[in-house]
């Protein structure tokens, strides 16, 4: 049947049935068709699935691939991820937290602290006013707390915390900072927490430390039915708890994971520049990474992040042990720098750190790396990429083992032999 058709067209005919879902393209036979018009010159991908796939299809039918382009066109990116069940999606902007508008978004809590810090939290003026929050003329983001102000002991030294307006329910969150509070009787937090009865909405601290630790810890609290999966993650579960996250065990202390990395927080972090903190939070779990300045990736330095080229999360709460969509909710973002209190307090005495927490807080001169510094927080939401273009571009979806025909009669198309 094959003998009547051009020499191009036979050459379609036997090559793309042996290009399965997941077959290998090896070296491909040399033919001199001499057709005109010429086909363009292409190259086929290693691996026909996934994002290879995609990449092939645009290379190889530039009329296929117009879905791909213009996708990617729309969005700002062209990093492709496949969520378990094979649909394709983008990362795409929400929200950027940044610059002169940075505390535009934020409202500064100003009640006393429910961790039982010696620290108190100033309203907007008073830290504006005193220096506890502004943006330099290069476009850095200061939260600090009072390192100017000697104290007698016992008294309570003033600090910001911040929350966001806006709420999320899932995205991916990336904080870029060059310094992340530390010091001892120090306690900073970047995290998300919901908007209901605590712990029922669920809280993520995404970084936290307490004195001059090392080694970021991410942690998870929620309500009943949410365990930690001890797998898939490079992180090691906290020593003093177990893979239940609910607040009925270990005095609300959640289910915890420290990074390996001595650059995830404290002065090796910042001693480097500083780097970048992710969290995706999706239907498919919740995971946190962390880069030190020199490691971060290119797409998120390019902003179109595509967290599946990242390699294992430090931390990871999978699905299967735990609903990150009913178990989370309404949550907003929030930063802050505590002192002493329930963990940096009660952890004081074994730090290693000089007297007592509440004699460390008198001298501001302890203070001088209590700030944060941010250059930006982005919040990127899933975008599903449902290939829908006009009917002279392309198909409303990317070719799949049915579409045979489809690609012969686009090649004859394309070179004028189908009218």
């Amino acid at each position: 049947m094959y003998s009547q058709l051009p020499a191009f067209l036979l050459y379609t005919v036997l090559l793309l049935p042996s290009l399965g879902p997941c077959a290998t393209v090896s070296a491909l036979p040399s033919l001199n068709l001499n057709l005109r018009p010429r086909l363009p010159k292409v190259s086929l991908p290693a691996t026909w699935s996934g994002s290879a796939r995609d990449a092939g299809l645009s290379s190889l039918l530039p009329r296929a691939g117009a879905w791909v382009k213009r996708a990617a066109a729309a969005s700002g990116s062209s990093s492709f991820e496949y969520d378990r069940n094979g649909t394709s999606f983008l990362w795409v902007i929400q929200d950027t937290y940044a610059g002169k508008t940075f505390f535009d978004r934020f409202g500064f809590y100003s009640d006393s602290d429910p961790t039982h810090g010696t620290v108190t939290y100033v309203n907007q003026s008073t830290a504006f006013s005193s220096g506890l929050a502004y943006v330099t003329d290069d476009n850095k983001v200061i939260m600090k707390g009072d390192n100017t102000t000697w104290l007698p002991e016992g008294a309570y030294r003033n600090s910001v915390r911040v929350s966001s307006y806006t709420q999320y329910n899932t995205g991916l969150f990336i904080l870029d900072v060059d310094r992340a509070p530390w010091g001892c009787g120090v306690w900073p937090a970047f995290w998300t927490l919901g908007g209901g009865q605590w712990p029922y909405t669920g809280e993520i601290d995404i970084l936290e430390g307490v004195h001059d630790n090392q080694h970021n810890q991410v942690t998870w609290h929620t309500g009943p039915n949410c365990t930690l999966t001890p797998t898939n993650f490079t992180g090691t579960i906290v020593d003093n708890l177990d893979c239940d996250c609910s607040n009925n065990r270990n005095s609300n202390a959640g289910c915890g994971v420290t990074e390996w990395s001595r650059a995830s927080y404290g002065p090796t972090f910042d001693a480097q520049g500083g780097g970048v903190f992710a969290m995706k939070w999706d239907d498919q779990g919740i995971a946190v990474w962390s880069f030190y300045r020199a490691a971060v990736p290119a797409d998120v330095i390019n902003g179109t992040p595509n967290p599946s080229s990242w390699g294992e999360p430090v931390a990871a709460l999978d699905p299967s042990g735990c609903d990150p969509l009913t178990n989370f909710v309404n949550h907003s973002i929030i930063f802050d720098i505590t002192f002493c209190g329930d963990w940096a307090g009660n952890s004081y005495a074994t730090s290693g750190c000089p007297g007592t927490c509440a004699e460390r807080l008198m001298d501001p001169s302890n203070f001088v790396n209590a700030s944060w510094i941010i250059n930006t927080l982005k919040v990127y939401k899933k975008q599903i990429i449902t290939g829908q273009v006009s009917a002279a571009a392309a198909p409303s979806s990317p070719p799949g083992p049915s579409a045979f025909w489809w690609v012969i009669a686009l090649l004859l198309s394309t070179t004028g032999l189908l009218l």
